[in-house]
């Protein structure tokens, strides 16, 4: 589990986060969703070490990562598994060897074992056969998968996935979804997602923690979110027609 206590973030006089208290569960997708410019993008970036906090405290399983030495962080690190945005595949290398770029700079496995841990992990995002292919070869969906793939070859404790289904159309990214969940589930992982997407939120959002205007305004369940009585919730989500007469469905059941 990840917990934030009292995180705030300045940039010069700029406060950007505000006094955040909020936990990300083991074996649980956990969503970070709000407008943008909420400050979401920058409570990631504080939370994996990207940046620093103004003050507070980010407790990996009871280890305060801002309390760690360098050493300590580094080895810290190497639990983090991260997808980010657009994929950042090394477009030089095909996909086995993207997969397998982790393994190279931090595993002490032979050569072997690498490549069977890479292939193994392929084959859990549906890409076996695809090892000798480049990034530019395959589909946005498909790079996606690599970008998941190569997130998890080094078995992460806990995975940070920063707007994963940009730039995908709905149906690969439910299947992009689909697998960050099942992944989460079956490896017991605390998975960390920011994103704005509502079919995400909707379908794989166990713990939800929506932020506005640098505070962190409600933490629940995709199954808690319709009854939300939170102003400032319900504006974010049912900004879109569709969704607001859904909750009009909702409520009138």
């Amino acid at each position: 589990m990840i917990e934030l206590r009292h995180l705030y973030k300045s940039f010069d006089d700029k406060e950007v986060l505000k006094d955040i208290n909020a936990e990300f569960r083991n074996g649980q997708v956990n969503l970070i969703i709000g407008q943008s410019g909420s400050g979401k993008t920058v409570l990631m970036k504080n939370i994996v070490g990207l940046l620093t906090p103004t003050r507070g405290d980010i407790l990996y399983d009871g280890r305060n990562f801002v309390q760690l030495t360098k050493k300590e962080k580094i080895l810290l690190r190497r639990e983090m598994g991260m997808i980010f945005q657009s994929a950042a595949l090394f477009d030089s290398l095909n996909v086995l060897d993207n997969v397998m770029f982790p393994l190279d700079m931090f595993s002490d496995m032979c050569y072997e074992d690498r490549k069977k841990r890479a292939q193994f992990c392929l084959s859990r995002v549906n890409l076996s056969g695809s090892e000798n292919k480049f990034p530019g070869e395959i589909s946005g969906g498909m790079q996606k998968r690599v970008a998941i793939a190569r997130a998890i070859v080094l078995q992460p404790k806990y995975l940070f996935c920063d707007e994963p289904n940009s730039g995908l159309d709905p149906k690969t990214s439910i299947v992009i979804d689909e697998l960050i969940s099942d992944i989460t589930h079956e490896d017991n992982i605390t998975t960390i997602v920011n994103t704005h997407d509502m079919n995400s939120v909707m379908g794989i959002g166990e713990n939800i923690t929506f932020i506005c205007e640098g505070r962190a305004e409600w933490q629940g369940s995709n199954k808690e979110i319709m009854d939300a009585t939170n102003k400032k919730l319900e504006d974010f989500i049912f900004a879109s027609d569709i969704l607001r007469q859904v909750k009009m469905a909702h409520d009138a059941k």
